[in-house]
């Protein structure tokens, strides 16, 4: 997990650690890093922002020492997550009565199984959760959530495809609320290519669903097309957090540093496997210390 930025920055803390007496090549390490970063799935913007602050203090003169250089990097990486909105799934759970979730992305991104997942983790808390099936666009979709309703036991309200998911989304809720459920998870279609069509239609659910937390899953192994997706999303309803799908198998480890910066939202959860329980709380201090780890 997160491999490759590790040894990214491994590298530059080695390099840059030999040339501190050297201002311009030192200067010049900074740069190789930002194009190191750029290929291990950190945007641009990132890299750069990370590059101009570590140049900002070299000029300053606040890095003399290996320790230093580490404790800027953690430093400069700690801050993309401070200030961000905390959102906790439970305690609005709570507080709300009935949560309504929204979630958002692309097909093949790990969508309705990060639905199933946030679903037993509700009803694990206590919560009684109602998956809907509102992408009645792609053939297949509702199916999927009924094979996870089947087994994790948790019920999926379905309707006919190509009838109107907002229409879906009311019914829902109105079903719902008459029977106890008070976590509602609402699916969505995620066609690939930028569509009018879906756009609108995802406004209106959100206009119907006036959900509590829209959330936009993106998978970690898509790299920068990621970071498209999250751009796409959050222009078009709004995003107020992200789940990043098969972490387990990410190698690069940008995209989550890239996310938190580019949409100023928090990373809710992380998938780190196949099982229902494999949804790990993003921890931003665990993940910056993971990608700098013996560096000191």
């Amino acid at each position: 997990m997160f491999k490759k930025l590790r040894e990214v920055f491994s590298r530059f803390i080695e390099t840059a650690s030999s040339l501190l007496s050297s201002r311009e090549k030192l200067l010049e390490s900074i740069e190789e890093l930002k194009l190191s970063l750029v290929a291990n799935d950190v945007a641009y913007e990132v890299a750069e922002n990370i590059a101009s602050e570590l140049t900002r203090r070299v000029e300053e003169g606040s890095i003399k020492s290996r320790e230093d250089l580490v404790k800027a990097l953690r430093e400069i990486l700690l801050s993309y997550f401070t200030g961000l909105n905390s959102i906790d799934l439970l305690s609005l759970a709570s507080s709300r009565k009935p949560l309504k979730i929204v979630f958002l992305g692309v097909n093949g991104v790990g969508k309705t199984t990060t639905i199933a997942k946030v679903a037993v983790y509700m009803r694990e808390n206590g919560f009684k959760p109602l998956m809907v099936a509102a992408d009645t666009f792609r053939a297949g979709a509702q199916e999927q959530l009924k094979i996870h309703s089947e087994r994790t036991g948790i019920p999926v309200f379905t309707g006919k495809y190509g009838s109107d998911p907002a229409a879906l989304v009311y019914d829902a809720i109105q079903y719902g609320l008459n029977r106890g459920f008070n976590v509602f998870l609402i699916d969505t279609a995620g066609r690939m290519h930028v569509d009018v069509d879906l756009v609108n239609e995802l406004k209106k659910i959100v206009r119907v669903a006036k959900p509590d937390v829209k959330i936009l899953v993106v998978d970690a192994l898509t790299g920068n097309d990621a970071l498209e997706q999250a751009r796409f999303f959050n222009e078009a309803v709004g995003v107020d957090c992200v789940v990043v799908t098969k972490v387990d198998a990410y190698e690069e480890g940008g995209v989550p540093l890239s996310l938190v910066y580019i949409l100023k939202k928090p990373v809710l959860f992380i998938g780190v496997g196949q099982d229902y329980k494999d949804l790990k709380p993003f921890n931003p201090i665990e993940y910056v210390e993971r990608i700098l780890t013996g560096l000191q």
